[in-house]
């Protein structure tokens, strides 16, 4: 087993947070780039969001299939390719003809940018003790964050100075490097033992985990918060690039920056998760999204800077402790439990531009609040939902 702070341990860590950091920048370089693809293809917002919408949509759905498969082919053999078909999809992305092109591959891609997230930490399961795992898991979700950010930064940046094509290359360069680090630092597979999959297991497990209505209000609670957070960047872009903002590409770009209080959040949910039931944080995450959303509606960039602080904070602070919720009311299969919450994370993802759209199209920015506040006082129910549903909840806070 890899034990912490050996050379294995920094050489398998440093491996799977560049894998991390390469597969969440080629996710979101899309998403600062929306309205320069609008204004060159002339297309509507909605048909703008298209790319970002697939690549996460497939992504979601790809992790269904490379977690059974890793289990009967290997944890870094799946790695390796799909993210080698990453840096192909992305490299081909930029000499893409027309729009339609571009969101065929962009599904492509999403399809393959699940290898990784599916497998990694299986991998860490079976090669890494507990105690070095715990780390290494915290060093790989901060490269998740670092990757998001970082991808959406320099597309912006990139799009600027030259246009958005150059941003797919530059990303497909990064991409490069990235794998020959991730292929030339990843340890073999030592303590990895072959299973045959079983398609009616992996169908049993699921339809388990779907009869369980604590686990389904989590799944319902992480997909919609999703839904809403991470297509208010996209709708703040439009917003920003019009009148009287006029920003460019690369000021939107830096908007991401305040992703920055998500980590923050993560790192801090822990010490209230025990003085209050998990249900409940939650739902506090729920309540400081709400209050994001509505100080968005004053007009002016330090108030839609810090109602995006807000935002991100109460999103990543509710889905920290979502993740560990399904974990512990899931009895069996935990792994594909978590499976699933991140297919219903995702989907959110995918489809909540559609939902957004709606109210952009007839009311601009305020609708978007609005539509958002909608769902999130849905979402602020399921999490009090699950606080009175769950004994343990309501014993821990008497």
């Amino acid at each position: 087993m890899i034990e912490e702070s050996t050379p294995a341990f920094w050489r398998a860590t440093l491996a799977l947070c560049c894998g991390s950091f390469m597969i969440f920048s080629n996710l979101y370089v899309t998403q600062p780039l929306q309205p320069e693809l609008q204004a060159y293809f002339g297309i509507t917002t909605l048909q703008a969001n298209l790319p970002l919408a697939i690549a996460t949509l497939m992504l979601g759905l790809s992790l269904l299939v490379y977690g059974p498969l890793s289990d009967a082919l290997g944890r870094s053999s799946i790695m390796l390719i799909t993210m080698t078909g990453v840096v192909l999809t992305t490299l081909v992305l930029a000499f893409a003809p027309d729009f339609t092109s571009l969101v065929y591959l962009r599904g492509l891609q999403g399809f393959l940018l699940g290898g990784l997230p599916a497998v990694a930490l299986a991998y860490m399961g079976d090669e890494f003790s507990k105690r070095a795992m715990a780390l290494a898991v915290g060093l790989y979700i901060s490269g998740n964050t670092l990757g998001g950010i970082c991808g959406r930064l320099f597309s912006g940046f990139i799009a600027d100075s030259f246009d958005w094509r150059a941003s797919f290359l530059a990303a497909s360069m990064i991409s490069l490097v990235c794998l020959v680090i991730f292929w030339w630092a990843l340890p073999a597979s030592r303590q990895f033992k072959p299973k045959t999959p079983s398609i009616q297991k992996m169908f049993r497990d699921l339809t388990g985990h779907l009869r369980n209505p604590l686990l389904v209000a989590a799944y319902l609670l992480g997909g919609l918060n999703f839904f809403i957070f991470i297509n208010q960047y996209s709708y703040v872009s439009y917003l920003l690039a019009g009148d009287p903002w006029l920003l460019s590409s690369s000021f939107i770009g830096l908007l991401f920056l305040t992703y920055l209080s998500g980590t923050l959040a993560a790192s801090v949910s822990g010490r209230l998760a025990s003085h209050l039931p998990q249900p409940l944080c939650m739902a506090l995450g729920v309540g400081l999204l709400i209050i994001g959303s509505l100080v968005l509606l004053v007009p002016h960039l330090l108030a839609l800077l810090t109602g995006l602080l807000i935002n991100s904070f109460g999103f990543f602070y509710c889905h920290s402790h979502l993740s560990g919720w399904v974990s512990r009311q899931a009895h069996q299969a935990r792994a594909s439990a978590n499976s699933l919450y991140l297919v219903f994370y995702y989907l959110g993802a995918s489809t909540g531009g559609f939902y957004l759209d709606l109210f952009w199209s007839r009311w601009h920015w305020s609708g978007v609040i609005a539509g958002s506040l909608l769902v999130l006082m849905i979402t602020l129910g399921l999490s009090l939902w699950l606080w009175r549903q769950d004994p343990r909840s309501l014993n821990q806070l008497s």
